[in-house]
């Protein structure tokens, strides 16, 4: 096929976010510096975020037969690269500077972000299997490398493991489906398996088997029950601004090729595996939520919590009709903004590196006294999981519950109102432990390195922006009826 200026322009994120990685392997190689590595890598993603711009107005262009750049991906692209450069700015501060901090090499980390950030780009563009594969692997691989970043870390190297195992696992199963839909369709590009399942009323059963298939080894990526049991330790076992990028970038580029393979082959939600999503997502909200009770270490109940959040999402996903892929829209940039206004702060807590996060329950006790801006933003962010209004995340919640209502799903509206009441209780117990006061309490106001304070910074307008959003949510609701609509 001919390349255009046109196709140029529509590829400029993906593009400019791969000049970027070697841009800087070659300034790593040439010379180590932190703060460079750190500049180069928010330049590179703040221009790849800019060229959007202009992408906007050639989409939507099919650049190969394996992408599509429309409104949609362009969206979930400026998610992926937003919560990117939120991780690269905390790393920076997470792994400190000169003799204090991280003690291995500290560039690779920046590398190895954004090369999964461009795995998330290729994902949430592809329109074929073949794509879908190459971006969920390219966005995989140096997630293993993320996770045991701290390698001198036992459970950092533990959690690298288990989530190479159980990832290649989620893997093989995808691509076996992805071969039985092959076997079935005769074409391995979305549109063709779609128009391939539409001509008969009920998909066969190799077609129903790939799809499920499929949808195990996506599961997996999303910690959806019963293919979650590595999201606690490895929540727990990576370096803190890593977990923030498995919380956000990972899994919306993963449930946004989802969304796209289920909106082009509605086959795909008929029948059999549409009640199998309907039983995955009720399990996933109470489950999350009940082992989240129990816990004790902040980063290990945000990850029960993300189970439960995704949970929230099939239900749009089992809805697919009306608002369905506006809610979704919604619901994903009100929980990245969320989950990186909380595992910011784990992370400026944690900063510099001292050889553990600073994730139990009882290090935050009395936090008002000692942090109170990183009280006040973890404040919000717990207020905005639960769905309290005048937050982002009660906006996000507010458009699934209408979905479900709308395409009267009773059970899914039923177990996302109990699941959210669950949530309430352990999201106000990490928000009184804050404020409680310990005997014999002194404040004293820690001395933060110029890495740190532009960490606060970046997490004090993640909060306004979730304020802002929960009090006057028009300006996303438009941004996503564009993207998803095209209104």
């Amino acid at each position: 096929m001919e390349f255009t200026i046109q196709h140029f322009i529509a590829l400029a994120p993906l593009l400019i976010t791969s000049l970027t990685i070697v841009v800087v392997m070659l300034a790593i190689a040439w010379r180590r510096n932190h703060s460079q590595t750190f500049l180069l890598s928010c330049a590179g993603l703040n221009l790849a975020l800019l060229s959007i711009i202009p992408a906007l107005k050639v989409a939507p262009l099919a650049v190969t037969p394996l992408m599509m750049i429309d409104d949609f991906a362009l969206l979930y692209i400026a998610l992926i690269l937003v919560a990117t450069l939120a991780c690269v700015t905390l790393a920076h501060a997470y792994l400190g500077e000169g003799g204090t901090g991280y003690p291995g090499n500290r560039e690779e980390l920046y590398l190895l972000i954004l090369l999964a950030a461009a795995g998330g780009i290729v994902l949430v563009s592809a329109q074929h299997l073949a794509g879908l594969f190459i971006g969920l692997e390219l966005l995989s691989i140096p997630t293993y490398g993320l996770v045991a970043y701290a390698f001198f870390n036992k459970r950092s190297l533990e959690a690298g493991i288990k989530y190479m195992v159980l990832s290649a696992a989620g893997s093989a199963f995808l691509l076996f489906g992805m071969a039985l839909l092959y076997a079935e369709a005769g074409s391995l590009s979305f549109t063709g398996i779609g128009h391939a399942l539409a001509a008969t009323n009920m998909p066969a059963p190799i077609a129903q088997l790939g799809l499920a298939m499929m949808l195990i080894g996506l599961a997996f990526k999303l910690s959806l029950v019963p293919f979650h049991l590595w999201t606690p330790d490895v929540y727990e076992g990576a370096p803190a601004p890593v977990a923030a990028f498995l919380a956000t970038a990972s899994k919306v580029a993963v449930f946004a090729v989802m969304v796209r393979l289920f909106q082009i082959s509605p086959a795909a939600n008929t029948g059999v595996l549409s009640n199998v999503l309907t039983v995955i997502a009720i399990v996933s909200i109470l489950f999350g939520n009940l082992l989240a009770l129990t816990q004790n270490n902040l980063k290990r109940l945000l990850g029960y919590s993300s189970i439960a959040h995704f949970g929230y999402l099939l239900i749009a996903l089992v809805a697919s009709k009306g608002l369905a892929v506006e809610a979704i829209g919604v619901y994903l940039v009100t929980y990245v903004i969320t989950s990186l206004g909380a595992f910011g702060v784990i992370t400026l807590m944690s900063s510099p590196y001292k050889g553990r996060d600073a994730d139990a329950l009882y290090e935050y006790r009395g936090l008002f006294w000692r942090r109170p801006y990183l009280t006040a933003v973890l404040t919000v962010m717990m207020l905005s999981l639960a769905g309290i209004p005048l937050t982002a995340g009660f906006i996000g919640k507010f458009y699934i519950i209408a979905t479900g209502v709308e395409a009267h799903e009773w059970w899914l509206v039923a177990s996302l109102i109990l699941g959210s009441a669950i949530g309430v209780f352990y999201y106000l117990r990490v928000m009184v432990t804050l404020y409680l006061i310990e005997p014999n309490l002194r404040r004293v106001d820690a001395e933060l390195h110029w890495e740190q304070k532009a960490g606060g910074v970046m997490l004090l307008a993640i909060a306004l922006l979730a304020f802002f959003l929960g009090v006057y949510p028009q300006p996303l609701l438009t941004l996503v009826q564009h993207a998803v609509l095209g209104v």
